[in-house]
């Protein structure tokens, strides 16, 4: 005996009036968008709406694709250091929850959670119990004792030495793992858990507590067997790192993804093209908003990565290399209104259509080497095209000539939808 699913009814919703950028192309098109269920029926003009449609006026309005951010922590960007290292994780999961509908709410429709606990909070979001992006999660940062994601304090000794887990491994924001055994097993069990790819801190960073920029974090044959866990899941394995050795370490492991690399080398960048590998670097600048919150010592390793990105974005506009968009971020909740500003700091690199394509479409096809474990299967994310999931903005102006609109914590964009739901209307 056959068991035959009934059929959805279909609903539909038709946007009306607007000029539509597709998440690829140069220009505006005057179109009409019919929206079937979740998914983008129709784009052209003079479209007819079908009985019971709800249609919207779209005001002679910019339509586009909603934002995706390669480089977000829901939980990280919610909270600060020391509230990590102090209150209750039911708290600090508020908090991220909280966080997770503002980024909606800024024209965020999907994000790539490269660090902490969030498969819950995703479940949550994918039912419709929560309002938030779409989640690829990474599960907790996978770190060497003492690397960047070792926030535990001086007296929290190895494992290996008869050490509990420090608080941020409790809290499943970080998982400190040392040798090829073990860095297997965390990969594994944050693929067990749901991750759409695996994090790695392969170098020094700013905000940690006792690695320099120059450091390099894991050595080849670690590195070599986290990529070969993760490709046989049938996904990928990006990495923290900013300098050239760790760079060219990673890459000659298999890895697909560098975030940062403010501090590469014209030979890191040669090696990237060659490998066709990812970068997701951050525009980040002296007076950044939350620079003033840290210490002497990691303001100094700021300083250093601010100074390396000029350099860096000369280095890959010669190599045309993959670029995602991505924030990072974290430890500073008052600041996450400008995920959307630091489109601008790009200005002196990309026209604003490129930008914007690095945000939507570019994005979203960095995020296809997930392979059979993408969570999002049933159309591609990051365009307006027949097909595509309805994660659609409205933007009052026209963000190909400036892309400075899309900032402000999202004030110039008065509808936010994802997979067909409006979650903000101020029309």
């Amino acid at each position: 005996m056959y068991l035959h699913k009934k059929k959805k009814t279909p609903t539909y919703k038709l946007i009306t009036n607007v000029n539509v950028w597709d998440g690829t192309s140069d220009k505006l098109v005057k179109a009409d968008v019919l929206i079937e269920n979740n998914l983008i029926k129709e784009v052209s003009s003079g479209i007819k709406a079908p009985k019971g449609a709800t249609v919207i006026d779209g005001g002679g309005r910019t339509l586009m694709p909603g934002l995706i951010d390669a480089h977000w922590h829901t939980l990280l960007s919610s909270i600060t250091l020391e509230e990590g290292q102090s209150e209750e994780a039911d708290y600090l999961h508020a908090r991220a929850i909280v966080g997770a509908e503002k980024t909606l709410l800024r024209g965020f429709t999907t994000v790539r959670d490269v660090g902490g606990p969030v498969f819950g909070i995703k479940k949550a979001i994918d039912e419709g119990l929560l309002e938030g992006p779409r989640i690829f999660p990474s599960g907790a940062l996978i770190s060497q004792t003492s690397g960047h994601g070792d926030f535990g304090h001086v007296w929290d000794g190895p494992r290996a030495f008869g050490a509990g887990p420090p608080r941020f491994e409790q809290l499943g924001i970080s998982r400190v793992a040392d040798g090829v055994d073990e860095v297997l097993a965390a990969t594994r069990y944050n693929l067990k858990q749901g991750a759409t790819q695996i994090k790695v801190m392969a170098g020094g960073g700013v905000s940690s507590l006792y690695d320099q920029l120059y450091v390099n974090e894991y050595t080849a044959e670690e590195l070599k067997a986290i990529v070969d866990a993760a490709s046989d899941w049938g996904t990928y394995v990006t990495v923290h790192i900013y300098n050239e050795e760790g760079i060219a370490r990673a890459l000659n492991a298999g890895v697909k993804g560098i975030e940062h690399g403010h501090l590469m080398s014209e030979e890191s960048a040669k090696l990237m093209a060659e490998k066709g590998a990812w970068l997701c670097i951050q525009p980040f600048y002296k007076d950044i908003p939350g620079a003033e919150t840290l210490d002497p010592g990691r303001y100094a390793k700021f300083m250093q990565v601010v100074d390396g990105f000029d350099r860096t974005m000369k280095l890959v506009k010669k190599y045309n290399l993959n670029m995602a968009y991505g924030t990072d971020l974290l430890f500073s909740p008052k600041t996450n209104g400008q995920q959307g500003d630091l489109f601008a700091r790009f200005k002196n690199y990309y026209n604003d259509v490129e930008i914007l394509r690095m945000a939507t479409s570019n994005n979203a096809t960095y995020f296809e080497l997930s392979g059979p474990g993408h969570p999002y299967k049933e159309g591609p994310l990051g365009v307006i095209k027949q097909g595509a999931y309805a994660d659609i903005l409205l933007v009052d102006g026209d963000p190909l000539k400036d892309v400075s609109i899309l900032g402000e914590d999202g004030k110039n964009i008065p509808m936010v939808m994802k997979d067909d739901k409006i979650y903000k209307n101020t029309l």
